[in-house]
C-alpha cells in the first residue's frame, strides 16, 4: 500500500512540477512561519525540509540566511528543479517513511503540506521519527489542511489524487503525542493561483522537542 502512495505522489508532482510553486508563492502565512523559524535558530542550523519540492520558498529561503539544508523529495522532477533554482541546499529524491533518518541529526525540520498523501497511520509514524531527528529542544515545523478526513479522492492542480488529513485538534494531537510542545501556531485561508482553485484552510504548528521524549 505505502508503494502505491509513494507511486501516486510521485507521479502527481512529477506532473505538476513547478506549477506548484507558481501556485502558492503567494501565501503569506508560509512566509511568516519561516520569518518566525529563522528568528528562533542558531547560525548555521541544520535543517530538514520535508517535502521540499521546487525548494522555494522554503529551503531558499532558510538557505539564503546561512544555515545547512537538505530538502528530501519523493518526486524526481521537483528534486531537480529544487536543485537548479537553489544551489545553496542539497536535495534528495527519497520517500521519507522509507529512509533512515539521523537521530538528533537536525536543529530544525520542516514540513509543509507533505504529509496529505499518506495514511493517518503513516503521518503519526513520520511526525514522531522526525521528532526523533531533532536535537533536543530543536523545531519542528508542520503545516497541514485541518480537515478530518480519511483517504478522499481529490483534484488537486490537475492531478487525481488521495487525501488524508486530521482536524486541527487531532492535528495538534499527532504533535504533542510525538513528544512536541506546540509553541506557536497560525490558522489562515489560502487560494492558490491556479485556475479552479478554491479557498483552502491552511494550518501551521511551530513546535519543540522536549529534552527528555517519551519513553526515554
Amino acid at each position: 500500500m505505502a508503494d502505491g502512495h509513494q507511486h501516486a505522489a510521485a507521479v502527481a508532482f512529477d506532473a505538476i512540477g513547478d506549477a506548484y510553486e507558481r501556485a502558492f508563492a503567494g501565501s503569506a502565512a508560509h512566509r511568516a512561519s519561516l520569518a518566525r523559524l529563522l528568528g528562533v535558530l542558531a547560525p548555521h542550523s541544520r535543517i530538514l525540509d520535508v517535502g521540499s519540492g521546487t525548494g522555494r520558498p522554503t529551503a531558499d529561503t532558510l538557505a539564503a540566511a546561512g544555515h545547512e539544508v537538505l530538502g528530501v523529495d519523493v518526486s524526481p522532477v521537483m528534486v531537480e528543479l529544487a536543485s537548479r533554482r537553489v544551489p545553496a541546499a542539497s536535495f534528495r529524491q527519497a520517500d521519507i517513511r522509507g529512509i533512515p533518518v539521523e537521530e538528533e541529526g537536525f536543529d530544525a525540520v520542516c514540513v509543509y503540506f507533505s504529509l496529505l498523501q499518506m495514511s493517518r497511520e503513516e503521518q503519526r509514524s513520520v511526525v514522531t521519527r522526525l521528532a526523533g531527528a531533532l536535537r533536543p529542544g530543536g523545531h519542528l515545523v508542520l503545516a497541514t489542511v485541518p480537515l478530518d478526513v480519511e483517504d478522499v479522492g481529490a483534484v488537486f492542480m490537475g492531478q487525481e489524487v488521495r487525501v488524508t488529513s486530521f482536524g486541527p485538534e487531532a492535528f495538534r494531537a499527532l504533535a504533542t503525542g510525538a513528544g512536541l510542545v506546540v509553541e506557536d501556531e497560525d490558522d489562515s485561508v489560502f487560494t492558490p493561483a491556479h485556475p479552479g482553485a478554491v479557498p483552502e484552510p491552511h494550518l501551521f504548528l511551530h513546535c519543540r522537542r522536549k529534552t527528555v521524549r517519551p519513553g526515554h
